[in-house]
């Protein structure tokens, strides 16, 4: 995916403020008629004030920086109308270690292994999630899986599931199987079904094809976007509550968040999804009763309600047809019963 891009004109009489957290790619064009003078660091370092002159000059040193699209010297002096690309390099993902993390293993060969990832587990380490994700259990479990303690810690793992997403992941056993797999979730060979518990009601079943990128004014967030990647969501309605359904959703492409994202733009986001407003949902439009009930089966769901169910692809090396699937995790099925008894 392309970084985000940040777009700032600089003239004599405007300062644009950039919003660098979370940005890695920025773009500054120098107005028509505006001509600096000054060296090109000097001018970033001017309109960029958060970062230092010392680490525009590496930036500068190391081909991080475009002018007019070419590299070019710190000493540079910009001219009118120069455009000036900046990338800042991402942080490295933190080492991963080998930990004695129990896994639930639903299928497994010498070839690959498929595992029912628990809500409330990283997939990837990262910043304030060092340990206890899936890639230290993978370590700790297994040690010739492909890439393992690589520059992307990506031991095996093809696809991924949010945190609070519980359900299927296939991980690859050597650099064979890991690139047809990758192939086939490019090429979307890979069936892929969800259940999911949503707000509202939607109709008995339904596509959602609409494209999705970064949220204009949350980088942390995605949404339907126009211009963004194309996005088809597919459902159907398995069994209707007062204020909540469940659904059954397949998913055409793998857009981050996709399933969130699209559900929510419908109007039925996914029921305990706090970034998506599936906390919130309707509440204050209730009934005293329906609000006593929904923010009881909310306290018994401190997640999104959405689990990966079912996997189903052709084996790589023996090309068997897997159709691997897992039940809903307890704390959806404790939701739906409660729902179920309590009329809600």
């Amino acid at each position: 995916m392309r970084p985000p891009l940040v777009n700032a004109y600089l003239s004599p009489m405007r300062k644009p403020e950039i919003p660098l957290d979370g940005v890695n790619r920025v773009t500054l064009e120098v107005e028509e008629g505006y001509a600096s003078g000054q060296r090109l660091d000097q001018l970033i370092v001017s309109r960029l004030p958060k970062i230092s002159r010392n680490r525009v000059q590496k930036l500068i040193s190391n081909g991080s920086v475009l002018m007019n699209g070419h590299p070019c010297k710190a000493s540079t002096v910009v001219q009118s109308g120069a455009s000036i690309e900046i990338v800042f390099p991402h942080p490295p993902r933190p080492p991963a270690s080998p930990e004695d993390i129990p896994l639930e293993v639903v299928y497994e060969d010498d070839a690959l292994l498929i595992v029912n990832k628990p809500a409330g587990m990283v997939v990837h380490p990262a910043a304030g999630h060092s340990g206890g994700t899936l890639v230290n259990a993978l370590l700790g479990r297994y040690s010739s899986l492909p890439n393992p303690g690589g520059p992307t810690v990506r031991p095996g793992i093809v696809h991924r599931l949010d945190k609070e997403t519980s359900g299927l992941l296939v991980i690859a056993k050597n650099e064979q199987v890991m690139t047809a797999l990758a192939r086939r979730f490019h090429d979307h060979d890979i069936e892929r079904e969800y259940v999911a518990l949503v707000w509202g009601c939607p109709p008995e079943k339904g596509t959602i094809d609409a494209p999705i990128a970064r949220h204009p004014g949350n980088r942390k967030k995605f949404a339907v976007v126009e211009g963004g990647r194309r996005a088809v969501t597919h459902w159907k309605l398995r069994e209707q509550f007062a204020f909540v359904s469940l659904v059954a959703l397949r998913l055409e492409t793998g857009r981050t968040h996709q399933i969130r994202v699209h559900m929510a733009h419908r109007g039925w986001p996914v029921f305990g999804d706090s970034t998506y407003g599936g906390r919130l949902h309707g509440l204050a439009r209730m009934t005293s009763f329906r609000r006593s009930s929904a923010r009881e089966a909310l306290e018994r769901m401190p997640r999104q309600a959405l689990h990966a169910r079912l996997l189903g692809f052709e084996h790589p090396v023996t090309g068997e047809h897997l159709r691997l699937s897992a039940e809903m995790p307890a704390d959806m099925q404790e939701v739906c019963n409660y729902l179920r008894e309590s009329g809600g």
